[in-house]
């Protein structure tokens, strides 16, 4: 199980905000070996992990810690995919939120949980998937998420008046004051989730270039590709998706894995045992997984990790690890480090367009 990927419609927009800051996204993308055919291909992903480095490492280029923000002024509907698309021929702005969140998947996958729209009190709310915790290389991922939607609201209806408030689960970063740029409204850091909150009212304002037989057009063919990737999991693919956003300071137990399921323990446990594994084996395998990835991949403190993965401890952490690969994390993560360097930057660049290959 890796931690996730996104369309390289992502990097293109990142690309093109390096540039307009200054930088050089031709010599960037040389280094990780993204070609102009990679970044024209319908189907090419990357990993979450390898955007977040591309991403820091386009800040220290441009010198501009709100690269993140920027993006959210060149991302258009597109960039989206079929997500966007469907939003700009929405009705309205409640169903550009929903299409907006319910379609992510098909352009941005992660395993540990996904975008959201509810609406409370009359008041809408995005809220895009906590990566917490938050380090360098990943403040610019929920800047260029909050930003990226605040901009297509605008673009969508004509009209800048829409949200009252963007809350930000971080605390304040040292660019804090740039925020201003970006959102003429209150900018919450701190907050319980990454949201933006709508006005009340906003939600029925009309969407400009609405056209109800071209959207209907887009979410057949949007829901047919949501099935193809649904068809491409089996029932331990889908158990361990879900028991993934569940590992937060503690292991969940297979009935709150079973309710999330909708069905019972007692048929939970037999469709495991007809794919021949078990919960316990199937949870162990995807904490082995995703422990092997963070460290790996990304650079959270063990104790971090640990967290992440439901341990009670790091120590506990270190004696599943070494059960699992035969080393210790930190010394895994030398050696994974190491053989990156030897070997060159690796791309991690796949045409695979769907969670079941992540």
């Amino acid at each position: 199980m890796k931690l996730g990927d996104l369309s390289v419609t992502y990097v293109e927009v990142l690309g093109r905000t390096l540039n307009a800051l200054g930088g050089d996204s031709a010599a960037l993308f040389a280094d990780y070996g993204i070609s102009a055919e990679t970044l024209s291909s319908p189907d090419a992903r990357i990993s979450i992990p390898r955007y977040m480095r591309i991403g820091h490492d386009a800040i220290q280029r441009c010198h501009n810690p709100a690269l993140g923000l920027e993006m959210g002024l060149h991302m258009q509907a597109s960039h989206f995919g079929k997500a966007g698309l469907l939003a700009l021929t929405s009705a309205d702005v409640r169903q550009a939120c929903q299409v907006l969140t319910q379609y992510e998947v098909l352009s941005s996958y992660n395993s540990r949980g996904a975008s959201s729209f509810r609406v409370s009190h009359g008041e809408g709310q995005l809220n895009f998937y906590s990566i917490s915790p938050y380090n360098e290389f990943n403040l610019f991922v929920v800047d260029m998420a909050l930003s990226s939607w605040y901009q297509l609201l605008i673009r969508l209806t004509g009209r800048k008046d829409l949200v009252a408030a963007v809350d930000i689960e971080f605390p304040e970063p040292d660019y804090a004051d740039l925020y201003r740029r970006y959102f003429p409204c209150k900018v919450r850091f701190g907050a319980p989730s990454n949201t933006l909150v709508l006005h009340s009212g906003a939600l029925a304002v009309p969407v400009v270039q609405h056209c109800a037989s071209v959207h209907e057009k887009l979410r057949r063919e949007a829901d047919q590709e949501l099935a193809r990737v649904q068809k491409g999991l089996s029932y331990r693919d889908q158990v361990a998706g879900t028991i993934s956003p569940l590992l937060n300071g503690e292991a969940p137990r297979l009935e709150t894995v079973a309710r999330r399921l909708n069905t019972t323990p007692w048929s939970l446990r037999r469709r495991l045992q007809a794919e021949g594994v078990n919960f316990q084996q199937l949870l162990d395998q995807t904490r082995r997984e995703l422990g092997e990835a963070y460290v790996r991949d990304t650079a959270l403190t063990l104790g971090e990790i640990a967290y992440l993965l439901g341990f009670g401890s790091v120590g506990a952490f270190q004696r599943a690890f070494r059960r699992w690969t035969g080393e210790a994390p930190g010394q895994y993560r030398i050696r994974h480090r190491t053989d990156q360097g030897r070997e060159g930057i690796p791309a991690h660049i796949s045409t695979a367009s769907s969670p079941s290959s992540s």
